[in-house]
């Protein structure tokens, strides 16, 4: 049984989350796309009571692109990372699968905000790849979830998607590992459920680990980067 605060709060954050994919959907630089995403997230956590708490925020630098990879256990992890980001000019599409593009709640925002669209029920990866490509070709970052899906288990980590290496591989970028710290999703449902104030996400940011390294599979990188056994 949702309680009232619950409702209230997911009514808003459908209505502010379309808003926003409209907003976004009427600019077309980079810029101003990140610009949109930043306050997006920033109205959406205020909201929340959620702050966000940036460790190691001085190896960030604005001489990518990177091919950005975090950990994934909550549904607010993107503006998470979007906020760690938030004082550089890197720009990143995320990769993002096909059931977001259609979504009520995700859709507009999706669609229109910087992604690159994954369909796990296409046969090949030719247009994922091709997508990537295009978009490196100008200079972007790539954003992505080498998990594949929301963690929801007992484990710190889930198991890399095999498809995910191969992204690191084609995409012949330096690789920016983050690291959300906190649950995200504990705080998120904190948040819902106690009213609680003050509420902070961790996030840490990782050496950048240069593309000659990739020859060792991502997720013993990531692992190693943040001591995760």
């Amino acid at each position: 049984m949702y309680s009232i605060k619950q409702i209230a709060t997911a009514i808003y954050a459908t209505y502010l989350t379309n808003k926003y994919g409209f907003k976004v959907r009427a600019v077309s630089s980079n810029a101003d796309k990140k610009r949109v995403r930043v306050e997006y997230a920033e109205t959406l956590l205020a909201k929340l009571g959620i702050s966000i708490s940036v460790i190691g925020k001085e190896k960030l630098n604005n001489s990518g692109p990177y091919l950005l990879v975090s950990n994934h256990r909550s549904v607010i992890d993107p503006i998470v990372v979007e906020m760690a980001l938030r004082d550089t000019t890197i720009f990143g599409h995320w990769v993002a699968k096909k059931e977001l593009y259609n979504s009520f709640f995700f859709g507009v925002f999706v669609r229109n905000a910087g992604t690159i669209l994954l369909d796990r029920s296409a046969k090949q990866m030719t247009s994922l790849f091709a997508d990537i490509k295009e978009n490196v070709a100008k200079g972007d970052s790539i954003f992505i979830f080498p998990e594949g899906t929301r963690n929801k288990s007992n484990s710190i980590l889930g198991e890399f998607k095999k498809g995910t290496n191969i992204i690191a591989r084609k995409s012949n970028l330096d690789i920016l590992p983050v690291y959300i710290k906190t649950n995200a999703n504990d705080v998120l449902m904190t948040s819902l459920n106690k009213r609680d104030e003050g509420l902070v996400i961790e996030i840490e940011i990782g050496d950048i680990i240069p593309y000659e390294k990739k020859a060792r599979p991502l997720e013993a990188l990531y692992k190693s980067m943040f001591g995760i056994s």
